[in-house]
């Protein structure tokens, strides 16, 4: 078992979450959904994809098949056509049909508030049932993406790539009502900040509390 985290981890772990709350006092997940079965499929569709992609595509898929049980008998290809600009589109399709399945034949078509029932829908991992419970139920999550895995990682709050790992180390670093205020403010971070290729070091406002090691530095000035 991990060693409790330190003092000293803790007050660095919430100056980071002060800082990204200053930064973004209000955030909440940009895909579109009426339910918490909509946001269950919009999740699902938004794997490796923006959300810009999947909010084009969910109006035509809900119109289609408006209802749970309409997708879950929904003609496979049919439902890929409509997809198929999300990316990965086959795979998609499988898992949105074979949860509302799911949902229909063991939960009365309900998305259950529950984790541990959530990841045996098909299709549902940890990241996904994280994102719906926070979102859609309110209840305190950490949902662990690639935004998540890096930031936190270069921030020093963890030291694993495993995304379950990180979750419980950010669970440890953290008190339960902060859950769900850190994955959307570490994912937005992310995007416009602690981007992969080249972190915008010079301009970020966690810099003297960050444990990266390679700085990216200010670009020189264009003269030209």
């Amino acid at each position: 078992m991990p060693d409790a985290p330190t003092v000293a981890e803790r007050a660095q772990a919430g100056d980071v979450l002060d800082r990204l709350r200053t930064r973004y006092p209000e955030i909440g997940t940009a895909l579109r959904y009426d339910d918490q079965w909509q946001l269950l499929v919009a999740t699902v569709l938004s794997a490796q994809t923006t959300d810009e992609n999947v909010n084009a595509v969910t109006p035509v898929l809900f119109q289609r098949w408006p209802t749970v049980d309409d997708l879950a008998g929904a003609d496979l290809e049919e439902v890929e056509k409509v997809v198929y600009s999300t990316g990965f589109f086959r795979q998609k399709t499988a898992s949105i049909i074979a949860l509302s399945a799911d949902l229909v034949d063991r939960y009365d078509g309900v998305v259950p508030g529950d984790l541990d029932d959530l990841v045996t829908l098909r299709g549902v991992g940890r990241k996904t049932a994280s994102v719906i419970l926070a979102e859609a139920f309110g209840v305190p999550a950490i949902a662990v993406d690639t935004h998540v895995n890096r930031v936190s990682n270069r921030l020093g709050l963890v030291s694993t790539a495993a995304p379950e790992k990180i979750e419980f180390a950010l669970r440890d670093l953290y008190p339960e009502d902060d859950w769900s205020a850190i994955s959307m403010r570490f994912i937005q971070f992310g995007r416009e900040v602690c981007v992969a290729r080249r972190p915008r070091c010079w301009e970020c406002t966690l810099a003297d509390v960050c444990a990266y090691p390679n700085k990216t530095p200010a670009p020189e000035p264009d003269d030209g």
